[in-house]
C-alpha cells in the first residue's frame, strides 16, 4: 500500500492514463480527487467515463470526488484543491496529466489549435502545480508532484509542432519547481510515457501499418498501456522515492533509445 491514507489529486483523470493513475492510487491506499472536463470527454464518446471511474474507486474502499473544470482556467486548479481540502482535508500528491493532442501539419495550423493545446498542456500544469504546491506547503508535511510529460519532449514530431514543446515545458516546469519547492519538502518529478494506446491517439493508431511500424521500434515489442505509466506516477509519488526530485522517467518501452 505505497499510498496508504494519502490524498491524490489527479488531473484529466476520468480516461486513459489520467484514469489509470486514479484507479492505481486507490488500489494502493489513496483518496482520489478526479479533475475531468466533460467537452473533451464527451469528444472521445467518453461522456459517462467519469461515473464510471469514480464507481470503481469507491468498490475499492477509497473516497473519491469528481470536479469538472478546464485546467487551462487558473480557476480550475484552486477550486480543485480548495474542493479536495474540504472533502478530505489536505493534498498530499499531485498528479498532473491533463493534456490534449489533436494531431496538425504546421504550415496551416490554425492559431486556435495552438493556443488551446499550450493553454491546457503548459498553461494548465503550471496553474494546477502552483495550487497543490500553496496547499502543501501551508501543510508543513511535504507532498509529491508528478506531471505527465511525454516522450515528445525529447523528439521531433511532425504532426505535433504545438504538443512537443508544452511537454518540453511541463519536463522543465517540474525541474525549476523540484528547485523552488525542495525546501518544504515537496518533490518534482515527471513520467515520459512513450506510445500508449489511449484514446487519445486511437485514431493514429488505427492504420494497421502504423501500428506495426510502431511496435517494431519498440525493444519490448509492444505499445504501453495506461497502467504501465500509472505504476510509475505511484513510485514517483511514494516515499520509496522519497529521495527523488527534479527527475524524468522514461516509460517507452526502449523506443527512445532505439535508433535502429
Amino acid at each position: 500500500m505505497l499510498l496508504e491514507n494519502k490524498v491524490v489529486v489527479v488531473t484529466g483523470g476520468s480516461r486513459g492514463i489520467g484514469r489509470a493513475i486514479a484507479l492505481a492510487s486507490a488500489r494502493e491506499g489513496a483518496d482520489v480527487a478526479i479533475n475531468y472536463w466533460r467537452d473533451n470527454d464527451s469528444a472521445y464518446g467518453k461522456a459517462s467515463a467519469v461515473e464510471s471511474i469514480v464507481g470503481e474507486i469507491e468498490a475499492l474502499g477509497r473516497r473519491t470526488i469528481a470536479i469538472e473544470g478546464n485546467v487551462a482556467e487558473r480557476e480550475t486548479g484552486i477550486e480543485l484543491i480548495q474542493r479536495t481540502v474540504d472533502a478530505f482535508g489536505r493534498v498530499d500528491v499531485l498528479s498532473s496529466n491533463a493534456g490534449i493532442c489533436p494531431f496538425h501539419a504546421f504550415l496551416d495550423m490554425p492559431a486556435s489549435v495552438y493556443e488551446s493545446t499550450v493553454a491546457v498542456n503548459l498553461n494548465g500544469a503550471f496553474y494546477v502545480t502552483q495550487a497543490a504546491a500553496n496547499q502543501m506547503k501551508a501543510q508543513g508535511t511535504g507532498g509529491a508532484i508528478v506531471a505527465t510529460s511525454s516522450i515528445s519532449a525529447l523528439v521531433g514530431g511532425g504532426m505535433q509542432t504545438h504538443y512537443t514543446p508544452t511537454k518540453a515545458g511541463v519536463h522543465s516546469l517540474m525541474q525549476s519547481c523540484a528547485i523552488a519547492l525542495g525546501p518544504y519538502g515537496i518533490r518534482c518529478n515527471s513520467v515520459m510515457p512513450g506510445t500508449i494506446a489511449t484514446d487519445l491517439n486511437a485514431d493514429d493508431l488505427s492504420d494497421a501499418d502504423k501500428r506495426a511500424y510502431m511496435e517494431k521500434r519498440i525493444p519490448l515489442g509492444r505499445l504501453g498501456a495506461p497502467d504501465d505509466v500509472a505504476q510509475c506516477v505511484v513510485f514517483l509519488a511514494s516515499d520509496r522515492a522519497r529521495y527523488v526530485t527534479g527527475a524524468s522517467l522514461l516509460v517507452d518501452g526502449g523506443l527512445f533509445v532505439n535508433l535502429q
